[in-house]
Order: C-alpha cells, then sequence, then structure tokens
C-alpha cells in the first residue's frame, strides 16, 4: 500500500492522480478534510481507504496500521507562509514529519515528503540544494523555518541520504482551488479577469525591479508529480532536492499568460503592497537543478507558456476543474 498524507491536498491530490495514471489504486489517502472544499480533489480519484490524520498517527505511534506498507509520500502540513502558531507549525510540520520517517526509515518504506523554497529565506544566499548550503539558510518564517527544521533534523542524523526531500518553489495547477489565500497566481488572475477584467499586482520597493517585475520560478504541478513519480521508482535517488524549472520569470510574463489563454488583452493595476508583508518578501526565486539532474532525473518542464494555457483550457474553463481519470 502507498499512504500518501495530504492525500487531498493540492499536490498530495496531484500525485494520487499520477499513481491513478500509472495503473495504481492501492492507495491509502491521509488527510483532515475539514469544512472546507479539499473533500473535491478526491471525486474523480481511485483509493482503496481514507484515514484521518490524528487517527492514522496514532495508529502508526502503536504500530498498528492494518496493512504492509511500501512507500509514504508525505505531503501533509501546514502551507500556510501566513501562520502565526509557532507551536502547532513546530508540532504539524516537524515533529509530525520526524515521527513518519522515524517509522518508515527502519522498515526500508520508501519516505518522500515535502520541503519548501520557503526555507531560503529572502534568497541572498542564493538557492543550492547541496547539503553543505542547507545549513547556513535563514528562513523569513515560521512555515520555512518548520520546513528546516525537519530538513536540519535529516542531515544531522545522517538521514537524508536514505529518503527524498522536495524543496518546491512556486506551484501552481489543477486542485489548489481549497487554499484560499495560499493559491497560486495563476488561479486569483483567472478569476480577477472573470470578474473586473484586470490583474492587481504588487508594486516593487526595490531598485532594479520594476513594478510586477519580480521574479519566480513557477512550475507546474504536472511536472512536479512526474518528478515525484520518477523518484518514488528510483528509490536509490535520496537527498533533498529543488524542484522548479530552474528558470524564474516575471509576475508580469505570467499574468500576460493568463490573459493571452483566456483571449484577452492584458490588463494590470499596480498596487500598494501591505507593510507587514515587505520585509519578507521574495524578489527572486530560482531552483538550482543541476543536483536533480546529476542524480538521473530525465523531466523537462513545460513552459511557462504552455503551462498556464493547459490550466487555464483544460480544468479553470472546464465544467470540472479537478484532476481525473
Amino acid at each position: 500500500m502507498i499512504i500518501v498524507t495530504g492525500g487531498a491536498g493540492f499536490i498530495g491530490s496531484a500525485f494520487v492522480w499520477k499513481l491513478n495514471q500509472e495503473g495504481i489504486n492501492d492507495i491509502v489517502i491521509v488527510d483532515q478534510l475539514g469544512t472546507g472544499d479539499k473533500w473535491k480533489n478526491l471525486v474523480n480519484l481511485k483509493f482503496e481507504d481514507y484515514i484521518h490524520k490524528d487517527v492514522f498517527f496514532n495508529m502508526l505511534c502503536d504500530d498498528a496500521l492494518p496493512f504492509e506498507v511500501n512507500a509514504i509520500i508525505h505531503m501533509g502540513a501546514c502551507s500556510s507562509t501566513t501562520e502565526r502558531d509557532a507551536d502547532y507549525l513546530w508540532k504539524n510540520n516537524f515533529l509530525y514529519t520526524r515521527t513518519l520517517a522515524e517509522w518508515a526509515l527502519p522498515r526500508n518504506i520508501r519516505f518522500i515528503y515535502a520541503s519548501s523554497a520557503a526555507t531560503y529565506g529572502d534568497g541572498k544566499q542564493g538557492f543550492p540544494d547541496d547539503h553543505t548550503k542547507i545549513k547556513l539558510l535563514k528562513p523569513i518564517n515560521m512555515y520555512g523555518y518548520s520546513k528546516q527544521l525537519f530538513d536540519l533534523w535529516a542531515l544531522r542524523n545522517n538521514l537524508a541520504e536514505k529518503m527524498a526531500g522536495i524543496k518546491f518553489f512556486n506551484v501552481f495547477g489543477p486542485n489548489e482551488y481549497h487554499k484560499g489565500d495560499m493559491a497560486s497566481v495563476v488561479f486569483k488572475a483567472f478569476h480577477q479577469i472573470k470578474e473586473t477584467g484586470k490583474v492587481k499586482l504588487f508594486k516593487s520597493y526595490i531598485k532594479g525591479y520594476k513594478n510586477g517585475g519580480q521574479m519566480r520560478d513557477f512550475v507546474y504541478v504536472k511536472d512536479c508529480v512526474n518528478v515525484m513519480w520518477w523518484l518514488f521508482k528510483n528509490p536509490r535517488a535520496n537527498g533533498i532536492f529543488n524542484l522548479g524549472t530552474g528558470k524564474a520569470r516575471t509576475w508580469n510574463d505570467l499574468i500576460k499568460t493568463v490573459f493571452a489563454a483566456m483571449k484577452k488583452k492584458t490588463n494590470i493595476e499596480y498596487i500598494e503592497m501591505p507593510e507587514a508583508l515587505r520585509n519578507q518578501y521574495q524578489y527572486f526565486t530560482q531552483a538550482e537543478m543541476k543536483k536533480l539532474k546529476s542524480a538521473g532525473c530525465p523531466i523537462k518542464f513545460s513552459s511557462l507558456e504552455d503551462s498556464v494555457y493547459d490550466y487555464v483550457t483544460k480544468y479553470l474553463q472546464k465544467t470540472d476543474t479537478h484532476l481525473g481519470i
């Protein structure tokens, strides 16, 4: 059985979709559905069972899982970069991940987990996934620090080479609809255009970056799950890896591609950034991708234009917007 924690979430459900595409349905989804619309990500998917995360955690601690486990794909975490409850993030993102790893690794169970590009902080030290440099990173929000804590724990205990960690950059695509403020700008822009005919972007407050010229490494969720599938199929490919396209693009580029996919004329309004965000805003992210390529991963990433077009025309503009077979 393959356990996917956060399996009803954005990347987790997308990976379940990928497993289904590969003919795999012996999947247990672990999540906490709550009162939101995350459950809708499950409707088009095939899996054996769903277990609430708290029930699963207790079963794990009691070593009482009623099935054989082949792999744990751990995508379950609080992904809000603005979450202020540090104790919650410490418990949910760090301690929970550590407990899963401590259970899986001695049993030789494939363990793949989600780290984050948020661990890179303001980006002044670059974006290297070299293990010797990860120790020097200084996240600028508690979410990033909660992810950094587990990376450091894995490195400190010489366990990083026995599992695969993924530092996701700016992921967008279908099944992100439940994420609210944490949904991608592609998703938000699409709805802004439908409602108002224009998109609002933050102004720049740093010389060298024009308004809308702030840059991100935008990566399509379909490309992400292809990389995850490769890591799943290649259990000797271990370590902490960046996952982005390796090519930064501007917010202006991104918004123009959304307008183009919707066959509308570009109309951008630049607005003031809230002061609370200005000191922790990243103006540039770009994944260094040599390590993943050196490990043998053959995945070629879609262009920003092709990815946005696929997302808009095959999902956002359709009645059924979710991934499914």
